[in-house]
């Protein structure tokens, strides 16, 4: 097949364009040969580009064309040009835009023929994901990949209009950045022109973002990369893409209602669905004894419940011995599980607990006549009573314990109530459902170090009735910190900033940076906090997730044009990360030793 071409052919319309009000129209139209087919002589083509698809046809009346078309295949690039008519009667496809009409041809080039394909483009086929990956500009040319991708750039246009016309200015700042640790491990970029020195990759542009403010721009966004080196899962990614702003004399208020606002007007123009506002607003106390997770998903009317004080005192001697070792009862109580959930389902709940830790799972059946169960008989009437008040049970509920150290118990009962719903099939009370978390404690206690560390980092403003008590009294402060969490997703963290010099030091102190080491990391900022920072507040939306939800996706790969592995973080199309060359490598500064020893990878040379 000889490739042509283009020469002055000019696309006059897209493969999606075309209606009945174009019949009798000549057009030239290119794209990609999605699918053929020859029905009775008559050769009928798919031309698809990423508009849609119109159907051409090739006429045995014209022998020449006839003979070209019968010598097509799959992902050919073509040119054509043809005359718009109605489909017979009968041969229309309503799934189709251009359903009502085709294309009869009288001109056609191939501007370029396709080799035999890895992976069959025409559909959404279940192939391996690293195929997938390795061939990744043939996965995108797919209809939902490109729907994904498409829709990204418009939830990106939403947002930045948003953020624009509420008088924000986006500003970029740097990718070569120092490094200064913020949790993850830095990727690291060797100056040629200084050697021995690097520069990091942000893992975010918290500090820049400061210093703007700093510097007087009271308003500021970024639709920005974000590097870490850390492991990667279904919604991380070494690198990723989040909507950063930051904003000057405003509280917690003025954040609030500028997200809810972008989240209802990205639900609306994007996927046509009123997003209520304003969203509920929870503590982390609070939804750490409801749902024993900083991220709860609020789609289900399921609820933990400590019991511990409620039971101390029974005759179940499992149950008091965790009691008095220190421990904690909780419980969940399941609506309508009593009666949904057969013997063999609750063993087979018991057992998906113990998977995730636990050392096994209580329950009993509420009914008209009180609770059910083999364990009922440990606890006397008035503990019963006080159980069901407790949970706030009705007949035909399902309780659960378990019991355990808190630490380890948390993560168990947050995953077993997700799973209890869904085994329940129950229906979300809606499809997205957002919610605040707020109020988060400042520092957390690192037993490995020895040391309180900051809990979501170090550049947090206490609150204010906390300030007395920010070093005799560490644990218990609370920080101006806040969450925006959908469908049990952590979409976005923010946090009312340090602004003083003085009292961004103590917090320094605090998790043992001492003065020196502050001014090495953080020394330019410190100065700009010097000079007059104004106070200031901001947050940071993960794009990647919140597409993924939208769209209903399992992993944030799905909505990112050119994504890393999973285990290894690898672009297998490019084959990056690879070797670099050694005079590349020795004009860096930089020597490669085996792990493990000293051995250069140059030496013998």
């Amino acid at each position: 097949m000889i490739v042509e071409p283009l020469g002055d052919w000019k696309r006059t319309h897209t493969c999606g364009d075309m209606r009945e009000a174009d019949i009798g129209n000549d057009v030239c139209l290119m794209g990609w040969l999605n699918r053929s087919r020859d029905h009775g002589g008559v050769i009928f083509i798919d031309l698809r580009d990423r508009y849609g698809i119109t159907q051409i046809v090739f006429d045995p009346s014209a022998p020449e064309l006839f003979q070209a078309a019968e010598h097509l295949r799959n992902e050919y690039v073509l040119a054509i040009k043809g005359t718009v008519r109605r489909r017979p009667e009968g041969m229309e496809n309503p799934k189709l835009d251009t359903g009502m009409i085709e294309v009869l041809v009288n001109e056609v080039k191939v501007l370029n023929t396709c080799e035999t394909l890895p992976i069959v483009v025409s559909d959404d086929g279940a192939d391996d994901e690293e195929v997938r990956l390795r061939y990744r500009y043939l996965d995108l040319r797919r209809k939902r990949l490109q729907h994904n991708i498409l829709f990204r750039s418009k939830v990106n246009k939403i947002a930045r209009d948003y953020l624009s016309g509420k008088g924000f200015a986006e500003i970029e700042t740097p990718i070569l950045a120092k490094s200064t640790p913020e949790g993850a491990r830095d990727y690291l970029v060797p100056s040629r022109l200084n050697p021995g020195m690097f520069y990091a990759l942000p893992q975010s542009p918290q500090l820049f973002k400061q210093v703007l403010m700093a510097s007087g721009f009271d308003k500021y966004f970024q639709i920005v990369k974000c590097f870490r080196d850390e492991d990667s899962r279904g919604d991380r990614q070494p690198e990723h893409t989040q909507v950063d702003m930051e904003m000057s004399f405003i509280t917690e208020e003025d954040i609030y209602s500028l997200l809810e606002g972008m989240m209802k007007i990205i639900f609306k123009e994007s996927l046509g669905i009123d997003v209520e506002t304003p969203f509920p607003r929870y503590s982390y106390d609070e939804v750490m004894l409801k749902y024993a997770i900083d991220k709860p998903d609020m789609r289900y009317p399921i609820e933990i419940t400590d019991v511990t004080e409620v039971i101390r005192g029974s005759d179940f001697k499992v149950f008091e011995s965790v009691i008095e070792g220190g421990g904690i009862i909780r419980g969940i109580k399941v609506p309508g599980g009593g009666e949904a959930f057969s013997r063999k389902q609750i063993d087979e709940l018991i057992s998906y607990s113990q998977k995730l830790g636990s050392t096994g799972m209580a329950w009993m059946r509420v009914t008209d006549a009180g609770v059910e169960s083999n364990i009922v008989k440990y606890f006397n009437a008035e503990k019963q009573k006080a159980l069901i008040e407790a949970f706030g049970a009705v007949p035909g509920d399902l309780l659960t314990f378990l019991a355990g150290r808190e630490a380890e118990l948390l993560p168990i009962l947050a995953d077993l109530r997700v799973h209890m719903a869904e085994e329940l099939k129950m229906e979300p009370k809606q499809q997205f459902s957002f919610c605040w978390i707020t109020s988060f404690p400042l520092f957390e206690w690192d037993p490995a170090e020895k040391r309180w560390s900051p809990m979501h980092h170090i550049f947090t403003m206490p609150r204010e009735q906390d300030l007395a008590t920010l070093e005799s009294d560490t644990g218990s402060v609370k920080g101006r910190l806040y969450d925006l969490v959908m469908n049990g997703v952590e979409l976005g963290s923010g946090s009312i900033r340090i602004h003083d010099v003085n009292l961004q030091k103590k917090v320094f102190n605090i998790i043992g940076i001492d003065e020196k080491t502050a001014e090495a990391r953080f020394g330019f900022l410190l100065e700009a906090f010097r000079y007059g920072a104004p106070p200031h507040g901001g947050i940071a939306i993960g794009i990647d997730r919140l597409l993924m939800l939208m769209l209903g996706e399992k992993t944030i790969r799905e909505v990112i044009a050119f994504p890393k592995t999973t285990k290894r973080a690898m672009c297998l199309m490019t084959g990056a990360p690879s070797e670099v060359d050694r005079k590349a490598l020795r004009e860096a500064g930089v020597q490669l030793y085996k792990a493990k020893t000293a051995v250069s990878e140059d030496a013998g040379e």
